[in-house]
C-alpha cells in the first residue's frame, strides 16, 4: 500500500529515523590514542605535496613490467624528491611479496626519514625485511622503535601482530587496543578455529562492524550456544547486525530480547510484519505506540500498522499520524486518500486538495500531480497535462518523480506545438537532473549525438578510464597516500583501524567503505553502501552527500567499470555498444560474477542454465562456465545481438526481451503504438520490465558521461552556459 517503505530494505544504523541503540563506549573499548593520531593526522597536510603530479602514482595501474621499469628509473634518481621516496617504497613492496629481505632493506633504509607521511608503515616493512633475513632481533628492534616513536598510529597494531609470534603478550595487546583492527579479527578466527569454546571472542567478532555478511556466522553462534550468557545490549547488537544483512526474521528475534527503545520496538513489530505474522506484528506496533507515544518511531509504526489493518481503522490511524506527527502527514494523507479513493470519492478528493494546500512541496504532492498529469494526457488533454505537471519542478524539484515530470513537460509542450518551451523542459531536466534515464531522453531530443533507442547499438563512443584514482574523501593522509600508489591491503587495513564508530559511519566513511568493498570485487556491496548515502536523513548529512556528489570520485565509484577488456572486446566481437553492455550488466548483476538470482540465472549478465546451452550450441563453446566471466560475458553478448537481430537493431525491443523475452515484447508491438518510444515504454504493462529499461538506459546515460571526453565537455556547457 505505502510504496515509501519497500518491505526489504535493509536500514543502515543510525541513518534513518530513531535513536541510536548503544553509545560508541558500550560497544568497543577505543584506545584513546587512535582519537589523537586520527585529530592529527586527518587535517594535516605533510611537507611533500602530495597533490602533485606524479609519474609513479599515474603508473600504478600499469603492467607489472612496464610499471616496474617506471620505478626503477625514478628510484634512481640523484635528487631527493616525493617520487623517488615512492619508488623506493613500491619497489620495496614489491621485493618483499617475493621474500628477498636483503634487496627490500637497500631500498628502505633510511626512507622513513625522506618519506615521514608513511614513516610507521616503513618501519614496520623493515622489520619485516629483518625478518626474512633471518634477522628476528633486529626485525623486533625495528618494530619496538615503531611502538615507541608513534605511539599513536593504528600501525602499532600491524606491529603487535608481528610481535606477538616472539611474545605473545603483543597479542593480547592487539585485541585489547585494537578490537576491529583486520589483523585483530584475522586472530581471533584463528583462536576460534583452534578452540571455538569461547565467548568473549565470539561476542567480539559480533560487535567488529555490521557490514561483514561474514559475521553473521559469529552472530549465529551467540545466538545458537550463549543465550544466557547475552546482556540486552547484546542482542540490541546482534539485532541490528541481522538488520543490516537484511536477516530480518533472525533481527526480530534478538530484538525481542533487546534493551528496551524506540528502535527496538519498531524494529521487532517490522520485522514480525515483514515475516507475515501479522497479529503479532500488530499487537508489537501497538506495545510501540503506548510505549513510545511521542518518538519518531512511532510515527513510522503507525504507518506500518495502517497498513496491515481493516480500512476504518488505517483511516484512524493516518489521522493520528496527521495529527501528531506533521513529518509524516503528507504520507499519511496519501495513504488516507487512496483508501477512500474506492468507498467515499469525495473524502478522498478533499483529502488530496488537503495534501496539495498544506504540503505541496512534499513528494507525495508531486506523485498526485504526476498522477493527474497522466490521466490528462491520456485523455489527450495535453495542455491540462502540462498544467498538473509543470509545478512540480518548482515545488519538488528533489523528487524522485521531477526528472520524469520535467521531460514530459517538454515532450507534451511539443504536442502543443511549443516547441521553444519543450526545448527549454529539456534543458532543465538534464542540468538539473543530469545523472537521470531522462536526462538521456531529453539529450537525443535535443539532437545531441549520444544514439537513440534506434541507433544506441551502433554508436561506438570513445571510453576512457582515469590514470589515476582520486583521493577518497575520509581517512589521514597515510591513508591517502597508500591508497594513491596503489597498496590497497595496507591502504584499507589502516582506514578500517581508523573508523572512530563502524555502526554510525559518517558520509564520507561509508563512501570509503564502498569503495573499499569495491576494490575487492565485492560489487553488489560496494555500489549498494554508495547508492544508499541518498538515505541520510538529517541536514548535515543530506549536505555531506549533496557535496560528495559534486565530485567525480562518487560517480566512478556509483559506476565502476570492471572487467573492461573483455566487454569492450566482445562487444566489438558482436557489435554492440560496450557502454551499453556495461550498463546492462550493472543492473543485471551489480558486476557479481557468482551471483544467482531466485529463478535460476547466473553471473555477471545473468543467464539461465538452459539458455547458456542454447547460446552453447549456437556458437561452438561446448566447454564453459556461466561463473567464469569471460565465458559469461561473451555468451550475454551474443544473446544481447540476438534480441537486437529479432527487433531490426531496435536497442529498445532488444533490452526489453532480454528482460521480459521476446515473445512478450512482440506482443506489446501489436498491442501499442511504438511509432513514440517514449509512450511506448509509458505503456508497458509489466512494471519490472518498464523499471528495467530505464534503469539500463539510464545506467548507459551515465556512463556515457563518466567515461566519454566528448559528453564530459557537453555536460559542463550545459551545467555553466555562457
Amino acid at each position: 500500500m505505502f510504496k515509501k517503505f519497500p518491505p526489504h530494505t535493509p536500514l543502515i544504523l543510525g541513518l534513518g529515523s530513531g535513536v541510536a541503540l548503544f553509545t560508541l563506549t558500550s560497544l568497543f573499548l577505543f584506545h584513546p590514542k587512535i582519537l589523537a593520531w586520527l585529530d592529527r593526522n586527518s587535517a594535516s597536510v605533510p611537507s611533500q605535496d602530495t597533490n602533485q603530479p606524479s609519474a609513479v602514482v599515474d603508473s600504478a595501474s600499469l603492467p607489472q613490467t612496464e610499471r616496474d621499469v617506471k620505478l626503477k628509473d625514478v628510484a634512481d634518481a640523484d635528487a631527493p624528491s616525493l617520487d623517488r621516496s615512492r619508488a623506493r617504497y613500491l619497489l620495496a613492496m614489491d621485493l618483499l611479496r617475493k621474500y628477498e629481505g636483503g634487496p627490500a632493506l637497500k631500498q628502505l633504509e633510511g626512507l622513513e626519514k625522506q618519506y615521514p607521511v608513511l614513516a610507521p608503515q616503513i618501519l614496520l616493512k623493515q622489520g619485516r625485511a629483518y625478518e626474512l633475513t633471518n634477522d628476528s632481533e633486529k626485525a623486533q628492534e625495528i618494530w619496538q622503535k615503531l611502538l615507541e616513536t608513534y605511539p599513536q598510529s593504528p600501525v602499532v597494531a600491524e606491529a603487535y601482530y608481528s610481535l606477538g609470534k616472539y611474545d605473545p603478550s603483543y597479542y593480547e595487546k592487539l585485541l585489547k587496543e585494537y578490537p576491529r583492527h583486520p589483523r585483530t579479527l584475522a586472530l581471533i578466527r584463528q583462536r576460534l578455529q583452534e578452540n571455538p569454546d569461547q565467548f568473549p571472542l565470539w561476542l567480539q567478532l559480533a560487535k567488529a562492524n555490521p557490514f561483514d555478511p561474514t559475521l553473521n556466522q559469529a552472530r549465529d553462534r551467540l545466538v545458537k550456544d550463549y543465550a544466557n550468557q547475552l546482556t540486552p545490549a547484546d542482542w540490541a547488537m546482534i539485532g541490528a547486525g541481522y538488520w543490516q544483512s537484511g536477516l530480518y526474521e533472525k533481527a526480530y528475534k534478538a530484538y525481542a530480547k533487546a534493551a528496551p527503545s524506540p528502535e527496538q520496538a519498531y524494529r521487532y513489530a517490522r520485522g514480525l510484519q515483514i515475516a507475515k505474522k501479522l497479529p503479532e506484528a500488530r499487537s508489537a506496533y501497538q506495545k510501540l505506540i503506548k510505549t513510545y507515544p511521542q518518538a519518531s518511531e512511532t510515527g513510522l509504526g503507525l504507518l506500518r500498522l495502517a497498513q496491515i489493518s481493516p480500512n476504518r481503522d488505517a483511516i484512524a490511524y493516518l489521522d493520528r499520524i496527521v495529527k501528531q506527527f506533521p513529518d509524516r502527514a503528507p504520507e499519511a494523507l496519501e495513504a488516507k486518500a487512496k483508501l477512500l479513493n474506492s468507498t467515499n470519492a469525495q473524502a478522498a478528493s478533499q483529502t488530496w486538495q488537503t495534501l496539495l494546500n498544506k504540503y505541496p512541496k512534499s513528494d507525495e504532492a508531486a506523485d498526485y500531480r504526476w498522477l493527474m498529469a497522466q490521466r490528462a494526457a491520456k485523455s489527450g488533454d495535453y495542455a491540462k497535462a502540462w498544467q498538473w505537471a509543470q509545478p512540480i519542478a518548482v515545488n519538488n524539484p528533489d523528487s524522485q518523480i521531477a526528472p520524469k515530470a520535467a521531460f514530459w513537460v517538454g515532450k507534451w509542450a511539443q504536442k502543443l506545438g511549443k516547441n521553444q518551451e519543450a526545448k527549454q523542459a529539456f534543458t532543465y531536466t538534464i542540468s538539473r537532473h543530469p545523472h537521470s534515464y531522462y536526462a538521456w531522453r531529453s539529450a537525443v531530443l535535443l539532437g545531441w549525438d549520444v544514439g537513440d533507442f534506434t541507433t544506441v547499438r551502433s554508436y561506438n563512443p570513445t571510453t576512457v578510464k582515469p590514470a589515476t584514482r582520486n583521493d577518497p574523501p575520509a581517512g589521514s593522509e597515510a591513508f591517502k597516500e597508500l591508497y594513491r600508489i596503489g597498496e590497497d591491503t595496507d591502504a584499507w587495513n589502516l582506514f578500517q583501524a581508523e573508523i572512530v564508530d563502524p555502526w554510525n559511519l559518517t558520509v564520507d566513511e561509508q563512501f570509503n567503505l564502498g569503495v573499499y568493498k569495491l576494490s575487492r570485487n565485492q560489487n553488489l556491496e560496494g555500489i549498494n553502501l554508495i547508492w544508499r548515502l541518498r538515505e541520510r536523513d538529517t541536514p548535515e548529512e543530506r549536505e555531506a552527500w549533496k557535496v560528495l556528489r559534486q565530485n567525480d570520485k562518487y560517480w566512478h565509484a556509483l559506476f565502476p567499470f570492471p572487467y573492461y577488456d573483455s566487454i569492450l572486446q566482445w562487444s566489438k566481437d558482436r557489435q554492440l555498444n560496450p557502454l551499453l553492455v556495461t550498463a546492462l550488466i550493472r543492473q543485471e548483476s551489480r558486476f557479481e560474477k557468482e551471483i544467482r538470482s531466485p529463478v535460476g540465472a547466473v553471473g555477471l549478465m545473468q543467464i539461465m542454465p538452459d539458455t547458456g546451452k542454447y547460446i552453447a550450441g549456437n556458437t561452438g563453446n561446448k566447454s564453459y562456465s556461466l561463473t567464469n566471466p569471460e565465458d559469461n560475458i561473451m555468451m550475454g553478448t551474443w544473446y544481447l545481438d540476438y534480441t537486437h537481430g529479432k527487433f531490426a537493431g531496435n536497442s529498445l525491443f532488444a533490452v526489453a526481451s532480454y528482460n521480459a523475452g521476446p515473445g512478450a515484447v512482440s506482443k506489446w508491438r501489436q498491442r501499442f503504438d511504438f511509432s513514440d518510444h517514449d509512450e511506448f515504454v509509458e505503456n508497458i504493462p509489466f512494471r519490472e520490465t518498464k523499471g528495467y529499461i530505464e534503469s539500463v538506459f539510464g545506467n548507459y546515460w551515465n556512463y556515457l558521461q563518466i567515461y566519454n571526453p566528448e559528453i564530459q565537455e557537453q555536460m559542463k556547457r550545459v551545467a555553466n552556459p555562457s
